[in-house]
């Protein structure tokens, strides 16, 4: 589904000082219908790749492949959620769910269905006609990723989408997007600084380096899905544990 292959990204600098190497010698596939999480410590090029995967900036080497196809831009096949929704302050919640599908040219009738039923979905029915300001953060976020779901794409590229809001939104966000998961079968890559939730999240789990960030580890999560409750497992414990050392010892 998806192929990585020796990905090279520096950035210049201002007032000739010296560029800044953000990944090197990038490399990792992803499976159709797989959910991987994504690790690292600050700084180690986490949002780079995911910018470079969903085509909105160029590596400086190595390549992007999506179903064998070169990523050269952004593409229909993907979407990307932000940690922060970048919701339009003119847009109600039916307006931006809606927006790419209006600007792919789906008819007004036929957009506002798929985003009702998307609203619905991510457990905002009712919320139609509310703006960004009168939403919580948490309901900011499942607007970003109604809008990312209704132009129905096979890969979700999410940069940590719960960092920012309280713990107990971020569980309810977490199983929410395991039930998508679980519905739709899409391909997901969903960058975290947590641990916890890579592991209730994710198929695998990649660790990154520090920067200039490439991958040293790949960690499968043996726990069947569906999920629900803490993890708590005598098989999550361990995986745990041996994640938080390897992420202290980078």
């Amino acid at each position: 589904m998806i192929s990585v292959r020796g990905i090279r990204k520096t950035f210049a600098t201002e007032n000739g000082a010296a560029a800044t190497p953000a990944l090197d010698e990038f490399a990792f596939d992803v499976a159709a219908h797989e959910f991987v999480c994504i690790v690292g410590p600050s700084g180690c090029g986490k949002t780079t790749l995911l910018r470079i995967l969903a085509g909105l900036i160029e590596p400086d080497a190595g390549e992007v492949l999506v179903n064998g196809t070169r990523v050269t831009g952004p593409g229909p096949e993907r979407a990307i959620v932000f940690q922060q929704p970048t919701l339009l302050p003119w847009a109600n919640v039916l307006t931006s769910v809606a927006f790419g599908l209006q600007l792919r040219g789906v008819n007004k009738a036929e957009r506002e269905v798929i985003a009702r039923e998307l609203i619905k979905t991510v457990g905002l029915e009712g919320f139609e006609e509310h703006f960004p300001r009168q939403l919580s953060g948490g309901m900011q976020q499942r607007v970003g990723l109604a809008r990312a779901l209704a132009v129905n794409p096979s890969i979700l590229l999410m940069d940590e989408p719960f960092a920012a809001v309280d713990a107990q939104t971020r569980r309810l966000l977490q199983d929410q997007l395991l039930r998508l998961h679980l519905d739709t079968q899409k391909t997901i890559v969903f960058v975290t600084h947590d641990i916890d939730e890579a592991v209730r999240l994710g198929d695998r789990v990649l660790v990154m380096s520090q920067r200039p960030g490439r991958i040293v580890e790949s960690v499968t999560v043996s726990v069947p899905r569906p999920r629900s409750g803490d993890l708590e497992s005598d098989v999550v414990m361990p995986l745990k544990a041996h994640l938080w050392r390897r992420l202290q010892a980078l």
